[in-house]
């Protein structure tokens, strides 16, 4: 085979493989599908000498072809080259399958230079080579160039090389299209997840029938719309987050972050890092540059929960940030703009916290543009039958039991006067789901305190308990005869204490209370265990 004007077989065969080279470290490094295509074209340009390389690929019709990628045709020419399938020389390569050589392209009447870019180089010699692309052994294009050698030139190695690269651009189009289709799966789950979200979060499922809790429904539907910082306010487990994804859901910013902190979680040396993010380097620890909550929100809603435990110093910090939408991390000196709505909430009551001098007069102001009292459950008594079908299905399903309440414990259900809140009667159900030995629950299996506890009078009012600074729900008994409230409660948690040795944990587990509500009892009452 006579190669002398390109160099000899040996140094053919060289530019091939470095050809063929760099086309795989551009495949392997691949990020846009048109930009590796247009570069693989580039490289067979400068290395081998081919002109005017083009892919044409079948469109999403079926019934064309038309060109994905060339090198050395104007966006014009790029235009133009659209053939039918049984057209030309383009069409005859992809029918069949194979390779297909033109020595020269003004003699050839199959040659179409549909593209126009061949008219000013007559007087040229140009032969065409076309291979297929093939996936599964199906025509998917064709890869395309022009050579402007002579006759004597053998075509058999341009065609071998070609159809490994036709081979290559094949392989790198079908890890493409794998990859669109687990981008489209992930859209679509996304989208799925999203829309699970906002059902699971949207107003609209919030539980309650009561008039306290159709009045939530209303603040809601109203402040959602608007850019307005809301405060949430009510008893511990009423349901606070879940208000706040609500009207994050049902805002402008429903698709962008919903990022929570609690300011009663994290000590103050943490607590403004986590908010405002910190520097490299800015204290003992900080090997790396780390966003706050504000970044990490932008755009979206930043909700603070427990905000009445911010503080003194950091309620300076985030009123500049409330009034300007401007900060600087810690250790740090450029200033960050964000654009992030504030919900906060609380169970403390702020105005006695201003007047204590433990909260900031302006940033409650700044705060409490729409506030939202929640109810607790002792307010929503009408509600109790929805919120027990609705925990028991959700436990049931988590628990993959069949549960059910039986006729007497339903009747008690209804006439018991609920003193926690909407988490205490969740935690309760879950309790007897997967406490319960039979499929249905009975007097025998609900919490001593509960049946040791007497119904109370309807002539008897309910006395309404202040929230406690720590947000501890109602106390547990109600009055009886000769007895205050508070002589009742302090009573049984001392009795619950005393029957297990002064093991706070188990006695919480009998009242039905989380460790820190029966800590804040004892605290509360002064209780110490005898000493002998």
């Amino acid at each position: 085979m006579e190669q002398s004007k390109r160099g000899g077989g040996e140094g053919i065969v060289a530019l091939e493989l470095q050809a063929l080279y760099e086309i795989a470290q551009l495949i392997g490094l691949a990020v846009d599908l048109d930009t590796t295509l247009a570069e693989i074209l580039r490289i067979l340009h400068v290395t081998l000498r081919m002109e005017r390389g083009t892919l044409v690929l079948l469109d999403d019709s079926g019934s064309r072809l038309v060109i994905r990628a060339s090198c050395g045709l104007t966006p014009a020419e790029v235009e133009r080259g659209v053939y039918r399938v049984d057209e030309g020389v383009i069409g005859k390569v992809f029918r069949s399958g194979s390779p297909f050589v033109v020595p020269d392209v003004h003699s050839e009447p199959l040659f179409l230079n549909r593209t126009g870019a061949r008219k000013d180089i007559d007087k040229m010699r140009i032969s065409f080579i076309g291979v297929p692309v093939l996936l599964a052994k199906q025509p998917v294009g064709v890869l395309s160039v022009d050579r402007l050698f002579g006759p004597e030139i053998s075509f058999e190695e341009d065609v071998r090389f070609l159809s490994v690269l036709a081979t290559l651009i094949a392989q790198f189009l079908d890890l493409q299209r794998a990859i669109d289709r687990k981008e489209a799966v992930l859209r679509e789950e996304n989208l799925s997840l999203k829309a699970e979200l906002h059902n699971r979060y949207s107003y609209r499922n919030i539980i309650g029938q009561s008039k306290a809790m159709q009045d939530v429904f209303r603040a809601i539907e109203k402040v959602a719309p608007s850019r307005a910082t809301a405060l949430i306010l009510g008893e511990s487990g009423t349901g606070k987050e879940l208000v706040a994804r609500a009207i994050h859901q049902a805002s402008r910013r429903g698709g962008k972050p919903f990022v929570k902190i609690n300011c009663a979680a994290l000590p103050e040396t943490l607590l403004e890092s986590e908010l405002l993010g910190h520097e490299k380097g800015a204290f003992t620890g900080a090997t790396a540059a780390k966003k706050g909550r504000f970044e990490l929100a932008d755009g979206g809603t930043l909700f603070l929960d427990e905000i009445g435990e911010l503080p003194l110093n950091l309620q300076a910090k985030l009123l500049r940030v409330l009034q300007e939408q401007q900060f600087e991390r810690l250790g740090g000196v450029q200033t960050l703009t964000v654009d992030v709505r504030v919900i906060a909430a609380t169970n403390r009551s702020l105005v006695d916290a201003v007047e204590e001098g433990n909260f900031r007069a302006d940033l409650f102001y700044r705060l409490n543009v729409v506030p939202i009292v929640l109810p607790s459950l002792a307010e929503r008594r009408e509600d109790v039958p929805l919120l027990l079908d609705f925990f028991l299905r959700e436990s049931n399903r988590r628990n993959d039991r069949q549960m059910r309440l039986s006729r007497e414990v339903l009747d008690f259900f209804h006439r018991y006067e609920w003193p926690g809140n909407v988490r205490e009667l969740q935690n309760l159900v879950e309790r007897l789901v997967i406490m319960a030995d039979a499929e249905v629950v009975r007097m025998v299996d609900l919490p001593s305190y509960m049946l040791a506890e007497p119904e109370a009078a309807p002539s008897l009012p309910r006395p309404t308990t202040p929230l406690s600074p720590a947000g501890d729900p109602a106390p547990l008994s109600f009055p009886q005869a000769g007895k205050s409230l508070q002589d009742l409660e302090r009573q049984q948690v001392e009795d619950a204490l005393r029957r297990h040795g002064w093991v706070q944990a188990r006695a919480a587990r009998e009242l039905g209370l989380t460790q820190r509500q029966i800590g804040y009892r004892i605290k509360k009452f002064a209780l110490k265990p005898p000493v002998y």
